[in-house]
């Protein structure tokens, strides 16, 4: 068991142990005591430091790994010791480039060149890249950006604000592809040194006055100075942007699955539909929560993303918490996609009971007198959905309640008066769909000459809501006298024949007769009937054919398409 310690090496953090620790200190000593006197040795240490720091990173699998004697083994084998590279300067300024010991060659990578720059050194960087000469590729940009609508500019422009400058020695190597060792450090070094020499000794100081007193910068570093500032800016305004969205969406998140929370624990009243609407079972917490997780962290990491931008060091949130969000992330898609599947399967079948019961078996009586009795069953929800509401009972007893009714009149087959029922509502399957419309409570009366029919149905609240409805047909026999009260205008349905053109709700003003062919005859209709109107228009596309009227304060239009073709009738009130 060895200790370990942390070290600082290039403003990187290492976890050593203390073996390898021991070999590193005595490697990067006997380097100093090398370069000891040397021109540029602070430099060429510093950068020894780097390459030693970006090799040791390279080999890290994670954060929390150690570096071990065998790591260190593997980079001093890579830069190789002092002695294998000291060379006497004589020796070394005398040395043809091709004799100099630099190791094997290695990949390049794509740096700017800013040493032999123009603009911002992206042609000098790609000669080293491609092998091109930096002329030609300067001259591509150039017929790029007269003769391909501006590409080439743009292409530069792109190149300049991504690929990074060589700054370093070690990146210049890089640039180069020559290999990053201490042999190769300390002659790229010494070429700084000995051109910034030569300068110095060949600058005419007078000239150089005159130019430092005209500028201090060249145009193109200007201009490359605004292009950058203006790209800076637009970063971090996209920065700010994404930082407000994430964050604000984050908090509605919060609030939302908190105040649904709170809704769902205490059962606040006018509310409780959520649950009545809800056919997958789950709690509504939980499905708030995987709602909150599946929009949350795509949001978290927008803000992040910004935070990122705006803040150059801020520290990473680590792998594990970017794996754990994202693994919460999926599961929370597939539950709900699950859930979601769930509840629309709750409406996949549509079933039907239907009861029909004989009114008179005896004496039919010569007009019947048809009522909706108007009801004001229990207490009005705050909320309607799918037609039904939540009302209690006298016993306080919560029931869905709703009032989707409709009345068709037609023909009987015999000489009976019957009433048939059908009751539908939606299901996971088709016997599930039957079962909850057999569960449907409607109720109705008959007496003398009267048919009291209710104006809603009601159902349990276990139930829940999907889609129940009632549909009544009255089968009367040839010659039955009908009469409506006021109420029943809201319930008529639009199979119901009859002989008059006028709108169905309007019906129950008059009094009908049932005639032969299965229609309604009206017995006290004015003789114009098209041109009574109640004020309102409609639009009715049914079995008899597309009738519609548009009214408003100054005249009405009337268009009817039926079995003898198109009536067409404009006039004006009053």
């Amino acid at each position: 068991m060895n200790k370990t310690v942390n070290i600082n090496l290039a403003n990187m953090l290492f976890h050593i142990d203390e073996n390898a620790f021991q070999k590193l200190q005595r490697y990067l000593e006997a380097i100093k005591r090398s370069f000891s006197g040397t021109t540029g040795s602070d430099e060429i240490i510093a950068d020894i430091e780097a390459r030693i720091a970006e090799l040791f990173y390279e080999k890290m699998e994670n954060e929390r790994q150690v570096i071990t004697s065998k790591e260190v083994d593997e980079v001093i084998a890579i830069m190789g010791q002092p002695e294998d590279y000291h060379i006497d300067e004589e020796i070394f300024e005398d040395a043809p480039s091709g004799n100099r010991p630099t190791g094997p060659a290695r990949v390049r990578k794509l740096y700017r060149d800013i040493d032999r720059k123009y603009i911002g050194g992206v042609c000098a960087g790609l000669e080293y890249y491609i092998g091109i000469d930096a002329l030609w590729i300067r001259l591509i940009f150039l017929f790029l950006a007269i003769f391909a609508g501006g590409f080439g500019l743009i292409a530069y422009i792109i190149l300049w604000i991504l690929v990074p400058e060589a700054a370093t020695t070690a990146q210049k190597l890089d640039m180069t592809g020559e290999p990053v060792n201490i042999s190769n450090i300390e002659r790229k070094v010494k070429e700084g040194f000995d051109e910034v020499a030569d300068k110095v000794r060949s600058v005419d100081y007078d000239k150089v006055g005159d130019q430092v007193k005209k500028t201090g910068k060249t145009f193109f570093d200007t201009v490359g100075d605004i292009i950058m500032f203006l790209f800076k800016v637009v970063g971090k305004f996209i920065g700010i942007l994404l930082v407000i969205i994430g964050a604000s969406t984050l908090i509605g998140l919060f609030i939302g699955l908190f105040t649904v929370g709170i809704i769902d624990a205490v059962h606040i009243p006018g509310i409780d539909f959520i649950s009545m609407v809800n056919s997958t079972d789950a709690p509504v917490w939980l499905v708030s929560l995987l709602m909150f997780f599946a929009l949350g962290i795509p949001f978290f990491f927008l803000m992040y993303l910004g935070l990122r931008i705006l803040v150059n060091n801020l520290k990473s949130i680590g792998n594990i918490a970017k794996f754990s969000l994202l693994g919460l992330w999926l599961i929370s898609l597939i539950s709900l996609a699950v859930l979601g599947i769930k509840q629309a399967s709750a409406h996949a079948y549509t079933g039907s009971i239907s009861e029909r019961e004989v009114l008179t078996t005896g004496q039919i009586p010569d007009t019947l007198q048809i009522q909706f009795r108007d009801s004001d069953y229990g207490e009005l929800s705050t909320a309607t959905v799918g037609g039904l509401e939540i009302r209690y009972d006298e016993s306080d007893n919560a029931l869905l309640y709703s009032d989707d009714l409709r009345l068709d009149i037609q023909k009987s087959e015999d000489t009976l008066m019957s009433l048939r029922i059908r009751k539908d509502a939606d299901g996971s399957s088709y016997q599930n769909a039957r079962d909850r419309a057999g569960q449907i409570d409607y109720s109705y009366s008959f007496s003398g000459n009267t048919l009291t029919l209710e104006d809603h149905f009601t159902t349990a609240v276990k139930n829940k809501i999907r889609d129940q409805e009632i549909r009544l047909t009255l089968f009367i026999p040839e010659g039955t006298v009908l009469s409506f009260n006021s109420e029943a205008g809201d319930f008529m349905g639009r199979r119901t024949r009859y002989d008059k053109d006028m709108y169905r709700k309007r019906i129950v003003n008059y009094t009908w007769i049932m005639d032969s062919t299965g229609g309604l005859n009206c017995l006290n209709c004015p003789e114009d009937t098209e041109d009574e109107s109640d004020g309102n228009g409609h639009i009715i596309i049914d079995e008899n054919g597309i009738d519609i009227d548009v009214q408003d304060s100054r005249d009405t239009f009337r268009m009817k398409i039926d079995e003898n073709g198109i009536k067409l009738k404009a006039r004006e009130n009053g």
